[in-house]
């Protein structure tokens, strides 16, 4: 039965799951495989479809490690050996890395643990055997950079047992040089130092690319530095792609981020000729499981090819070239990292790349007048200008990273995306050209803040500007209604009830500006978030419309609080006056007519006019009138008015937006000339014809004679 089940499912599956079946049933080889497991696996390949063909083969890789496990030890040694050399052949061919040992594991830190106890092995000789005591009396000293990422120390002495003090951070340049490189003067300083205080300069750690910027250090100067003290030299980074990487004693690659590759181990090359501290280190293993880590990525190399892997790279650096700036004189940092940033920092909006892949902009020097030492401000427009590239071109793969000195940047680096999203070149223009349309905005909007802070302060008490450095928008205000005679929370409520409602008035507005209540989970409560404006956003208008609004929001509640209070006072008048014209209406008619027999027959002899008339409440003086006036000029309150509708002088033509300078473009211009000819139609309206006279026939003209008899007259002969 459950045979029959499976054979029924898999006939109706699509020809790709058709193939996810045949792979599932030629590695679990068992032909009563039930029909959930099918599905599972339908549904695991519908969630795939955007890894590519080499990303299939890497997870090809892992199932096969699988069934590989499960075969006897000789052979699997043998496969597996074999496997790990022609891993690590390719990856020494293509990164130019000959005569090296390769280390394949899961957390891309562990590389460096493991040479780092292979130094350890080497330098001390009886570590083997007597462990930490023989590290006393000449402690070790790793050192690193400053802009390494952050952790990366920290995890190495925990994971070797050393105390904190084994590490030294050696600071960037400051004066010379670029400020993400290591000061390799102060790195050979401090190395002297060390080895004068009796302590032991054992390892150190290259950036072949910063975590956050891509920056390089220079590994030839640090090469002769680690040979003139017996220094271990060890390289990281993900740009060592197109770095001279070969001056390293050890390297650790992430190709599976560079390739597209899912669940592909980090690889480890180093070189050293003693294969026995290899294995104490853990750098080398003898069991044949353990190796099977290197099959998918050799399957996907396989497939690859050195020509596919060489394509791929090498496309990702021309993605970075396509959004080159022309002078490339002005970019700080070094070629070929495959990371652009950009930033917005005090006095224009300036690109900072470490790929030459940079677009410029400037703001003429405008921010910088009201930004100066605000750096939040600025990070959170930047981090505005990263999620709205995001979105709007997210084949880019551009992120937001964080940098000591830089402060929020936008960063662009192909070859950890374009591998998985699939980057091409016009994706790289569409982003040069986003990036070339939001950064006039964001200059005017930071250069506009000052005056609309000022503009602000200028309608207070009633509308408070709020203090919101991290709000990417031109400001916060609050609009303050009249408090005296309430308590807090009474307070509070009528502050929420006209923010809600001023903030849909100012939604509902004919504006390209975009109001907000702000953040979901903001410091700051019942505010209006005005966002990003242009240059030409007149913020005096802008500031008046929202203090206006709150005002009329404010006063139209106090009307309606007095208007409830208006209003049942005259229905209980109504009630009075009801009752007072019933009664009187009783002594009108009398009793008779009110029985209902006799005052039907009653009413048909002798009919009575009724004398009550209906009432009118005027909501304005509060009082109850009469509607003998109403019914009096009814006929005329029915006939159309043509006063009642006069030209307004704020109509607007279709496409004309609100807050809008006049005078700053052309076609402003002619916008406001159309609306001004439309205000004022009168001069140039032609003069309305009169009434057609009706026929003179029966009226005499003033001489007594009839118009027949003029005419009679003018015919006949003299």
């Amino acid at each position: 039965m459950r045979t029959r089940r499976t054979r029924r499912t898999r006939t109706r599956t699509s020809p790709a799951s058709s193939e996810t079946h045949t792979h599932t049933h030629s590695l679990i080889h068992n032909p009563g495989v039930s029909a959930e497991v099918v599905c599972v696996c339908v549904c695991v390949r519908s969630r795939m479809q955007s890894v590519a063909e080499q990303g299939h083969m890497a997870l090809l890789g892992h199932s096969l490690a699988a069934y590989m496990s499960v075969l006897d030890r000789e052979r699997l040694r043998r496969l597996t050996t074999r496997i790990v050399s022609d891993t690590t052949l390719w990856l020494c061919r293509l990164f130019r890395y000959e005569n090296a040992s390769a280390c394949f594991h899961e957390d891309d830190r562990d590389g460096l643990v493991k040479v780092s106890r292979l130094v350890l092995h080497a330098r001390y000789e009886d570590y083997a055997c007597e462990g930490f005591a023989v590290l006393s009396p000449r402690q070790p000293v790793i050192y690193q950079s400053a802009s390494c990422r952050p952790g990366l120390g920290q995890h190495l002495c925990s994971q070797l047992g050393l105390p904190l003090s084994s590490l030294c951070t050696v600071p960037c340049n400051t004066v010379f040089g670029s400020q993400h490189q290591m000061d390799v003067a102060l790195l050979e300083k401090l190395i002297r130092e060390d080895s004068e205080a009796g302590r032991l300069p054992l390892l150190l750690i290259a950036n072949a690319g910063t975590p956050g910027a891509g920056h390089t250090d220079k590994l030839g100067r640090l090469r002769e530095l680690c040979d003139q003290y017996s220094l271990w030299l060890h390289v990281e980074g993900w740009v060592t792609t197109s770095m001279e990487t070969d001056r390293g004693d050890s390297l650790t690659l992430t190709p599976g981020q560079w390739l597209g590759l899912p669940a592909v181990t980090a690889v480890t090359l180093y070189r050293h000729e003693d294969p026995a501290l290899s294995l104490a280190a853990g750098l080398t293993s003898s069991q044949p499981v353990e190796k099977l880590r290197a099959l998918p990525l050799w399957l996907s190399l396989q497939y690859l090819g050195h020509n596919g892997i060489v394509q791929k790279i090498t496309h990702a650096t021309a993605l970075v070239s396509g959004a080159r700036e022309p002078d490339p004189a002005t970019l700080d940092g070094c070629l070929g990292s495959g990371v652009s940033l950009v930033g917005l920092t005090g006095g224009s909006s300036r690109l900072t790349s470490s790929s030459s892949a940079v677009l410029p902009a400037s703001s003429g020097g405008s921010v910088e007048a009201f930004c100066a030492g605000e750096r939040e401000v600025l990070d959170a427009f930047n981090g505005w200008l990263g999620e709205q590239l995001a979105r709007l071109v997210p084949a880019s793969g551009v992120d937001v990273v964080e940098l000591e000195d830089e402060g929020t940047c936008v960063r662009f680096s192909p070859l950890l995306t374009a591998a998985v999203l699939g980057t091409q070149q016009q994706d790289v223009e569409a982003l040069v050209e986003r990036l070339a349309e939001l950064l006039p905005v964001m200059n005017a909007t930071v250069a506009l803040r000052a005056e609309f802070r000022e503009e602000a302060r200028r309608h207070a008490p009633s509308l408070c500007y709020v203090e919101e450095l991290s709000w990417p928008g031109l400001g916060v205000v609050r609009y303050e209604p009249e408090a005296e005679g309430m308590d807090e929370g009474r307070r509070k409520q009528e502050l929420q009830k006209i923010q809600a409602e001023l903030l849909k008035k100012l939604q509902e507005l004919d504006s390209d500006i975009v109001f907000s209540a702000g953040p979901e989970f903001g410091p700051e409560e019942d505010c209006i978030f005005v966002g990003m404006v242009s240059e030409d956003v007149d913020v005096p208008e802008l500031v008046l419309t929202i203090a206006s609004l709150g005002r009329e929001i404010e006063e139209s509640g106090r009307l309606l609080e007095n208007m409830t209070e208006v209003v049942r006072k005259g229905i209980l008048e109504a009630e009075q006056q009801l009752q007072q014209a019933s009664m009187d209406k009783l002594m009108e008619e009398g009793l008779l007519r009110q029985i209902p027999v006799v005052g039907s027959m009653l009413n048909w002899f002798s009919p009575v006019q009724s004398s009550i008339r209906g009432r009118t409440f005027n909501l304005a003086a509060g009082s109850l009138d009469s509607t003998d006036a109403t019914y009096a000029t009814k006929a005329q309150a029915g006939r159309p008015s043509f006063q009642d509708t006069p030209p307004s002088s704020s109509k607007k033509l279709p496409g004309q937006r609100l807050f809008r300078r006049s005078g700053t473009s052309l076609d402003s211009a002619s916008e406001t000339g159309s609306v001004g000819h439309a205000e004022d139609p009168t001069p140039h309206a032609p003069a309305e014809p009169a009434e057609p006279a009706e026929p003179d026939t029966a009226r005499p003209d003033q001489s007594g004679v009839s118009p027949e008899q003029q005419e009679q007259e003018e015919q006949s002969p003299r």
